[in-house]
């Protein structure tokens, strides 16, 4: 199948995008090919980066993120998102069988079983969960 958009990597992308296609392999060791063509726009790329980074610094481990990703991957059908997040989830440390039972919203541990479990319900309930959802994942 022929790319309707170029897919620029760091040596022939836009000026304005190659620092950060850089980034974005020396991250995740390979350049996923949404972000190769987002650099395209360098404004887009730079935004989309910056936004990736911001969630990177939150609170939530890496390896918790991508058991969450991959099941909500799995429940929206999204091949290319279940296995980006499922190498990235590799990569943080994850086995094979703890990424295949986060897609399927498993867990051996309390913690990541109900994390996995309140994200499916926003995806499923499309955000609308109650004060004794929130609840119920805080206690555990």
């Amino acid at each position: 199948m022929t790319a309707r958009v170029s897919l620029p990597n760091a040596s022939n992308a836009p000026a304005g995008s190659a620092a950060a296609l850089a980034q974005i392999q020396a991250a995740f060791g390979t350049t996923p090919q949404m972000f190769r063509a987002v650099a395209n726009s360098p404004a887009a790329l730079q935004s989309m980066w910056g936004a990736f980074g911001a969630l990177g610094g939150g609170v939530i481990p890496a390896q918790l993120g991508e058991k969450i990703a991959v099941a909500v991957a799995d429940r929206n059908r999204c091949e290319y998102c279940l296995a980006a997040h499922t190498a990235l989830g590799r990569k943080a440390g994850a086995t094979a069988e703890e990424m295949a039972a986060a897609q399927a919203g498993r867990a051996e541990d309390a913690r990541t079983a109900a994390a996995l479990a309140f994200a499916l319900k926003l995806v499923n309930d499309r955000g609308q969960v109650s004060d004794a959802d929130v609840a119920q994942l805080r206690e555990v």
